[in-house]
């Protein structure tokens, strides 16, 4: 089995290294899903983190069908990643009838190489996941992450099981979103997947004293004094499980 984590920072991403992670998918603004991170980011997490590096590509929230100049900034920022030393780019592009974006994918798959390609999110946005999928096949993508097109892995279950099945060995699908330690037994046991992204992460205090509770910085409540990092401990339950 291999791990992925999701993280926003350097203290996750260095707490994947310690939990044993194999490797790591690196983000910001993990509340809209995750958007690209910083030039600075990449560069401060490839010097202190071995495991393989995963860098997010994706300009906006929201959905994902991209106008020229954010298509623009997508092939900058997957540059300015295989620059940085990233093991990976991650992204996702939907026309607006639900289908891949076949010819922009494959465009940033050639930028891209020879890091590899995991296709996000998306594909549980698009209409047909068996054509989705061999859409993905053809232009030479690495792996897909996938909830199964429902809101977690264990109601996408079904789905996952069977996009594993018609994925053979051609392509890797990388299960996510609502995979859990009392979870994961079964997934891997009715799905078969081979690689489990987790997001493993616990809130924590912020070390101010003095706090301002009458401003907000964003639109989460009360979380100015917070931080979610992931917890070594967390993922070392996932890894013995599997074990």
């Amino acid at each position: 089995m291999t791990i992925e984590v999701c993280v926003d920072s350097v203290t996750s991403a260095c707490n994947a290294l310690a939990g044993g992670a194999d490797r790591v998918e690196l983000c910001d603004n993990l509340v809209e899903g995750g958007t690209t991170p910083s030039a600075g980011m990449i560069k401060t997490i490839r010097e202190q983190v071995s495991i393989g590096l995963q860098v997010m590509i994706r300009p906006r929230g929201g959905d994902f069908l991209y106008d020229e100049d954010e298509f623009r900034v997508m092939q900058e920022d997957v540059r300015q990643a295989k620059s940085l030393g990233a093991d990976g780019v991650v992204f996702g592009l939907l026309m607006s009838d639900g289908n891949i974006d076949r010819e922009r994918t494959q465009q940033l798959i050639e930028l891209a190489r020879p890091m590899q390609v995991t296709f996000h999110r998306a594909f549980d946005m698009v209409s047909d996941a068996s054509r989705a999928l061999e859409d993905l096949i053809s232009i030479g993508v690495d792996r897909v992450l996938t909830s199964g097109l429902e809101a977690n892995v264990v109601e996408g279950a079904a789905q996952l099981t069977a996009l594993v099945q018609q994925a053979g060995d051609r392509i890797v699908i990388l299960a996510g979103g609502g995979v859990r330690v009392d979870n994961i037994k079964s997934l891997v046991e009715q799905t078969g997947v081979r690689e489990i992204h987790i997001s493993a992460r616990q809130t924590i205090d912020s070390q101010m004293n003095y706090r301002n509770h009458r401003v907000k910085m964003g639109a989460i409540p009360d979380a100015e004094y917070q931080n979610r990092v992931v917890d070594v401990s967390i993922i070392r339950q996932f890894l013995a499980l599997l074990s």
